[in-house]
């Protein structure tokens, strides 16, 4: 059966604001994609922050609804649902079903990161070398929301944790995953030699898509998440890795700390070139061998918690 799609133009400030109408009025999905990227060039959204969803400046927002749906009572509906909104922009076309589950697919491939780690999409065949027996292999399904390891944030974070397991650094370990999206992370992390996982984050529709994806990859039984307010006080993790946002990492620095073993490793990412400076700050007197990384616009920070 075909869906309608509508498609409009907004900005950071006003797509909460858009979406919250679109849900009121019976989207089915809704999704959000850069405005000025060509369809090649097109990322997924990466991994939201713990309080925050990271956006481009300026969106294209697409929401799905049922076939059969009259586009002008939708617009009559949504201009009686906020009446301060601009819908003249608005675009809709019918598209079929098969072409709106793919769409994500249309422009993932696996993904390799570091020496041995693989992101496969879960219905594409296995490329040459991630079916390697040493190969850390996930398959990941990241529906509509986020994490499917095309940001270069979330690729920055799968090198730093294959390096670690070149290193002997996770065998054994148990990882903290702080804002854990789709649970990308956490799930390398496994893959790649630890003992044990958690996925930290404060929407609880990522902590959903996380446990389905543990499940996909049948790590269910090693992998634990938690809203940050349900997440067991006290614990030291001898990895903590955190893809938010370079404010939030600022204001939870002596948080994500304390959740360090001292000798243990951090990576903090998530960061525009540029702010890496207020990070170092934040964070050095905490941790000692702080290094940077940067991979186009982004940076990640990594270090080793003083003893």
């Amino acid at each position: 059966m075909p869906f309608l799609e509508l498609t409009l133009p907004c900005t950071q400030a006003d797509q909460p604001r858009y979406e919250r109408a679109l849900e009121d009025v019976g989207a089915l999905a809704v999704t959000l994609t850069d405005a000025h990227a060509d369809a090649a060039d097109e990322q997924a959204i990466f991994e939201p922050g713990v309080g925050a969803m990271p956006l481009w400046a300026e969106l294209t927002l697409t929401a799905l609804f049922p076939g059969g749906t009259l586009p002008e009572l939708l617009l009559h509906a949504l201009a009686a649902v906020d009446e301060g909104v601009d819908w003249s922009h608005v675009e809709f076309r019918e598209v079929a079903d098969q072409d709106w589950e793919r769409s994500w697919m249309d422009q993932y491939e696996p993904l390799k990161f570091g020496q041995r780690t693989w992101i496969v999409p879960w219905n594409h065949d296995l490329p040459e070398g991630a079916d390697a027996p040493d190969a850390a292999v996930v398959r990941l399904d990241p529906g509509l929301a986020f994490g499917s390891g095309t940001h270069q944030t979330t690729a920055l974070c799968l090198q730093w944790l294959d390096g670690l397991a070149g290193e002997g650094l996770l065998r054994g370990a148990t990882v903290l995953d702080f804002g854990c999206g789709s649970g990308i992370l956490a799930l390398a992390a496994l893959k790649l030699g630890a003992a044990g996982a958690v996925g930290v984050d404060n929407d609880p529709q990522a902590l959903t898509a996380t446990a389905d994806n543990a499940q996909r990859n049948d790590l269910a039984a090693r992998l634990a998440v938690y809203l940050p307010e349900d997440e067991p006080a006290g614990i030291r993790y001898p990895v903590v890795v955190a893809n938010i946002l370079a404010s939030a990492l600022v204001a939870l620095a002596d948080a994500l700390a304390a959740r360090v073993a001292p000798g243990g490793r951090i990576a903090l990412s998530g960061i525009l070139a540029g702010q890496e400076d207020e990070v170092l700050a934040r964070y050095d007197a905490d941790f000692e061998q702080l290094q940077v990384a940067q991979l186009d616009d982004w940076i990640r920070i990594s270090g080793v918690r003083r003893r």
